[in-house]
């Protein structure tokens, strides 16, 4: 008999259990929160790339489960299952953490560890997945339902914990702590695998109190069988045959009548199951797309507190938390008031709905961020702009091109990019200041952008060809270059990061700095230099700092090349709560609906279809991150499109469907029993598993 926490029914194994989940969620989605910036940041990945190996990997995590599954029930039980997959998704977080340190090999050992990582990590997770919860269930004895329900309870919160608090300290030790000279990506997977390892440690501590039930054979294989046999038997009998009712009666041969009409009514669900994987297509682009849109955004929130764009994943566990309450305890009895029959496919349905008004709000916020972000140029095309620093106008003209009408005058703000053609060969440059033209020849390759420096010397002007960074920081924070105009060096450090301009006419390359207000500590050799106030450098915005004199001092004239993100992270909140509106009536009801439309040793199967969907949700993403090439705000467009289609055939394949109720089917083949001799099925069918009933209020797709 297991030992009970004092003056309860609840075991003391589920404590064990409990935080086991905790550390695990933790290591996950505190992991996960991080991938995109990662790829795009770390391993310089486009952003279509970056979705896509994004997604794949989501897509492995959700296939992996049926894995798990069998391995527990046919092979090692749900314990051992746990510790060996444990030391696998262990391993997995120290091959992803070790390939983020920047002095271990080059860039194709990165690519290479980190993607072993995240497999094994698949593994683990996926294979894990099944088992935890059911394990969980098996620690309470049949009498203790209430319990068990309340455990799953619990155990639902400290899923929905664990995802909180990572997803808002995973980015914070990203961005806020530097290592080898940057975002400290190492620590910040680090983290998670350390929590991962207390997660195997804590399980592995209650080992001798656990209660352990031995493998009982897999009812999935069971299932695969006997569709196989009536597929097969159906194929080598005569036309001439008897016909049946149905295709699966072609197994009554080997297999139970019990058990047939048992997969027929898992399969009348599967069919439902086929439209939902477009809703997890949009969902699970919480991580990617929509965290890449964060970093075009404006993520201040006053003088001193900047969120990161990873950390607006923590809204929808936030909001998850939230909401369960609210939909149960208020908005379902007062729908219910009102005496609308609001069935679970008729949530689902709406969930749907909600999910698409999501990615419309997501399709009206990226149309307004795109206005601050320079196009790149096309093919055979390239962008200049103009830094004049001479004393006067200077008037410009390029053989071919009508760009630069009117004279430039000094230090025009804002400089502005204008498209020329670029045919990769050298370009006669004619630039006319006080009179005097002289001639410049540089090369210009198409899709570049570049920036023109005018100056003068003795004989007129001269100029200076610069490549430009039009794209906007991946991590959201500003870029600062320096343009020196003085006849010597100079050092500088801004937010501690140096600057060292040569003497003359020279650019500085870019460098990242955080969002903040400034002021630059300046270095002459030959004479005191004061501060410099640069003012702030905002979110998204690329900045060029030119060095001048007044009055005998270095003066600064900043100028903007990329406009700063003038749309503030706020604007995200909507689809993030209209999405977590769309999870609640989507994934929690649908868990609901397939557990109570399936017969009792069949809800494993359920299950495995559900998190099937998932899968295939991230391959459609996967897809189409690859393959549409569409601008964001037409692909988010897009996917809304789509779920609102696939919800109106979910709708009319939901109008036809029956509710059934599968504890009829005991009453049935009890009735059944005193006629038919069924002794030989009997020793085919599989030892009914442990029913574990899933949580009241759902488990979501965090498990």
């Amino acid at each position: 008999m297991s030992k009970k926490l004092c003056g309860t029914n609840y075991p003391v194994s589920i404590c064990f259990i409990v935080v086991n989940e905790f550390c695990e969620r933790f290591s996950y989605y505190g992991m996960k929160a991080l991938l995109t910036l990662y790829f795009v940041n770390y391993l310089h990945w486009d952003e279509d790339l970056s979705t896509a190996i994004y997604h794949a990997f989501g897509s492995l995590c959700y296939f992996t489960p049926i894995l798990g599954a069998l391995i527990a029930d046919s092979w090692l039980g749900k314990f051992k299952t746990i510790i060996y997959l444990s030391f696998v998704y262990v391993i997995g977080h120290v091959v992803k953490s070790v390939g983020a340190i920047p002095t271990v090999g080059n860039t194709t050992v990165h690519i290479s560890l980190s993607m072993v990582g995240l497999i094994l990590i698949a593994f683990g997770t996926g294979g894990i997945k099944p088992c935890v919860a059911a394990f969980g269930g098996d620690q309470f004895d049949e009498e203790h339902g209430t319990e068990r329900q309340k455990f799953f309870s619990i155990f639902y919160m400290s899923i929905n914990a664990g995802s909180l608090l990572s997803t808002v300290i995973t980015p914070i030790l990203r961005s806020d702590v530097q290592c080898f000279g940057g975002d400290c990506y190492a620590l910040a997977f680090g983290v998670p695998a350390a929590l991962m390892m207390v997660a195997l440690v804590v399980f592995i501590a209650g080992s001798g109190l656990y209660k352990r039930n031995p493998p009982q054979g897999n009812i999935l294989l069971e299932v695969c069988k006997c569709i196989g046999f009536a597929i097969e038997n159906r194929w080598n009998r005569s036309k001439y045959d008897s016909p049946r009712k149905h295709w699966l009666d072609w197994a009554e041969e080997k297999y139970s009548k019990r058990l047939i009409q048992e997969i027929k009514m898992v399969l009348r669900v599967l069919v439902l199951y086929i439209p939902l994987p477009m809703f997890w297509a949009l969902f699970d682009q919480q991580g990617s797309r929509w965290t890449l849109q964060a970093t075009r955004m404006n993520m201040a929130f006053g003088d001193s507190f900047n969120i990161k764009p990873d950390q607006m994943q923590m809204l929808n566990a936030l909001l998850i938390l939230v909401l369960v309450p609210i939909f149960d305890l208020i908005i379902y009895p007062l729908v219910a008031l009102c005496r609308i029959n609001i069935t679970p496919l008729r949530k689902m349905a709406a969930g749907m709905i909600f999910a698409a008004l999501a990615f419309g709000a997501a399709t009206l916020v990226e149309v307004n961020v795109v206005e601050s972000v320079v196009d790149p140029a096309p093919a055979g095309k390239c962008l200049l702009q103009v830094f004049n620093v001479a004393p006067g106008n200077v008037s410009l003209k390029i053989p071919g091109s009508d760009v630069f009408p009117e004279p430039i005058p000094e230090l025009q703000d804002p400089p502005k990019y204008e498209m020329f053609p670029a045919s990769g060969e050298d370009l006669k440059i004619e630039v006319t200041f006080e009179g005097k033209t002289s001639e410049c020849n540089f090369t210009f390759v198409q899709k570049k952008a570049y920036s023109l420096i005018l100056y003068p010397d003795a004989t007129g002007i001269q100029c200076e060809r610069v490549e430009d960074c039009i794209t906007k920081n991946k991590d959201g924070n500003p870029l600062l270059r320096f343009l020196n105009t003085q006849p010597e060096a100079i050092n500088l450090t801004v937010g501690g990061v140096d600057f060292e301009l040569p003497s003359g006419y020279s650019m500085s390359p870019n460098k990242t700095v955080e969002r903040g207000v400034y002021t630059a500590s300046c270095s002459l050799p030959s004479r005191e230099c004061p501060d410099l106030d640069l003012g702030l450098l905002d979110f998204g915005a690329a900045y060029t700092v030119v060095l001048t004199e007044k009055a005998g001092k270095i003066s600064v004239h900043k100028m903007e090349d990329v406009k700063a993100n003038n749309v503030h992270i706020a604007w995200q909140i909507p689809q993030y709560a209209l999405i977590t509106i769309g999870e609640v009536m989507f994934s929690i009801t649908g868990l609901e609906f397939s557990y109570s439309q399936a017969p009792a040793n069949m809800k494993s199967v359920l299950q495995a279809g559900w998190l099937l969907t998932v899968a295939f949700g991230n391959v459609i993403v996967l897809i189409v991150a690859e393959g549409a090439g569409l601008e964001q705000w037409k692909e988010f467009l897009l996917f809304a499109g789509l779920l609102l289609g696939v919800c109106i055939i979910f709708s009319i394949m939901s109008y036809f469907y029956t509710y059934v109720d599968p504890d009829q089917l005991d009453k049935v083949y009890l009735e059944d029993s005193g006629r038919e001799d069924d002794d030989r099925d009997d020793d085919k069918v599989k030892k009914k598993p442990n029913d574990v009933p899933m949580m009241k209020t759902g488990q979501s797709t965090r498990l």
